[in-house]
């Protein structure tokens, strides 16, 4: 019995919505009345238990969720602020921005040789990068450039303060980019 209360848990868990009593029952292997025997012994379970959850009835659909005298603690997680994750493609976007700027998407797209439409939007959305005007040229594209919170993420005061590639690493560089561009007109 166990095993199928702890899979109807799984079930309604992973859901995230309400489930049918009779999804529920071909899941679990049973009929619809045993099933709902078993849920309806598992709310009393939660409902007798000091726990966080409880199970709800829905129109012969069943819902796992959260007790009402616990949404304070859920309110103080969703106020807290969610650390971002900048990823390889957001940082070398980042870099390209920070060491550019102004720069256009279609000019880091030149750079990076691929699209970075969602990268440059989640910046922006991090507050590492915001839009700086527009190009006075036809089509009008936005310039963007690094924000104060991409200076205080990254330690410095201005983007002056930004490392320097030295001229040998940058010829290193400039080799390996074009010896992986033979390679590639090679095949």
């Amino acid at each position: 019995m166990e095993k199928i209360e702890a899979a109807i848990e799984a079930i309604l868990f992973s859901a995230g919505d309400s489930v049918e009593l009779s999804r529920i029952a071909r899941a679990i292997g049973h009929d619809e009345k045993t099933t709902e025997k078993i849920i309806r012994n598992m709310m009393l379970k939660y409902k007798a238990a000091d726990r966080g959850i409880k199970i709800i009835e829905l129109d012969h659909a069943f819902q796992m969720c959260t007790k009402q005298e616990y949404y304070e603690y859920l309110v103080k997680i969703a106020l807290q602020p969610q650390k971002a994750v900048l990823t390889d493609v957001m940082l070398e976007t980042l870099s390209i921005i920070a060491y550019k700027q102004p720069v256009t998407r279609q000019e880091i797209e030149k750079i990076r040789g691929v699209k970075c439409d969602h990268a440059v939007n989640k910046l922006i959305e991090y507050g590492l990068v915001q839009e700086l005007g527009r190009l006075d040229v036809p089509g009008r594209p936005i310039l963007f450039g690094t924000t104060e919170e991409f200076l205080r993420n990254f330690g410095v005061e201005s983007t002056d303060e930004l490392p320097v590639i030295s001229p040998v690493k940058l010829e290193d560089f400039k080799a390996e980019a074009e010896e992986e561009i033979q390679l590639k007109l090679d095949v």
